[in-house]
């Protein structure tokens, strides 16, 4: 991985790190294209089962870099759709990834920042940390960001936040339902590993890619359908190999560490 994003694994967390502090790890093509390559390399990788993104430097994502936006004004309009679908497959690779993602936000994170911290499944972030869908002050529309956004929180609050452009506290972030939980600064990495390797110990790994696929599709489609692929997905979760494992343990009053 080269030097504008940083891979490692930790006792099976995969830690993705956006490093580019000195341009508040604003979004531009190049580091937008290593970080869906960081995803897809964590995705694969057999030594990781819980991913956590988080930064290097005082801000987690200051969004889009500005020489990138000035840069766009120039591209014709198809020039622009690949781009914004560059961008959506970022979004797309975070949000349906097959491993838990987790957000560790220390600083700000604002539009496409906040949308990087809202893709993920769950999310920590510092007291001082900030977010906001800004982009309409410049003109702009958090399009894709607004996709996952209405998913997480209620439209009452989406509308409130998109339509506003609202720079919002952590605190805040809780409340919308953003994210999980505050922490002070010199827990926060303490407390996001913690919790990561609860899910490392405690989870079937096959069993919480299912449980995200089932989360992303029951949404999409009415009751009926939603009931006859829950009951596919139940049939199928039975002849995993870490349900007969679990089944066996639980049967036979062994303890079992994932």
């Amino acid at each position: 991985m080269s030097e504008l994003v940083l891979y490692e694994v930790i006792d099976r967390v995969g830690y993705i790190t956006l490093n580019r502090p000195e341009k508040r790890n604003a979004l531009s093509f190049e580091f937008v294209q290593q970080l869906k390559d960081a995803f897809v390399i964590a995705e694969r990788d057999e030594t990781c089962k819980v991913i956590v993104l988080r930064a290097n430097g005082e801000v987690f994502c200051a969004g889009a870099d500005l020489a990138y936006l000035q840069q766009l004004q120039q591209n014709t309009y198809e020039e622009n759709l690949a781009d914004s679908h560059h961008l959506m497959q970022l979004f797309q690779g975070i949000y349906f990834n097959k491993k838990v993602v987790i957000a560790e936000v220390n600083g700000s994170a604002l539009a496409g920042g906040t949308g990087l911290a809202t893709v993920c499944d769950f999310c920590f972030a510092t007291p001082a940390s900030s977010f906001g869908c800004t982009e309409l002050k410049i003109g702009f529309v958090p399009a894709i960001v607004m996709v996952f956004l209405v998913r997480k929180a209620t439209e009452h609050i989406a509308k409130k936040l998109l339509l506003t452009g609202e720079v919002f506290s952590a605190e805040k972030a809780v409340q919308y339902g953003l994210i999980n939980e505050v922490v002070v600064p010199e827990k926060l990495s303490e407390t996001v590993f913690a919790f990561a390797t609860t899910l490392c110990k405690q989870a079937s790994s096959q069993s919480m890619e299912m449980i995200k696929e089932m989360l992303a599709k029951v949404q999409e489609i009415s009751l009926e359908e939603g009931l006859q692929y829950a009951t596919k997905m139940n049939a199928k979760a039975r002849a995993t190999d870490d349900c007969k494992k679990g089944i066996a343990a639980f049967l036979n009053k062994e303890k079992l560490t994932w």
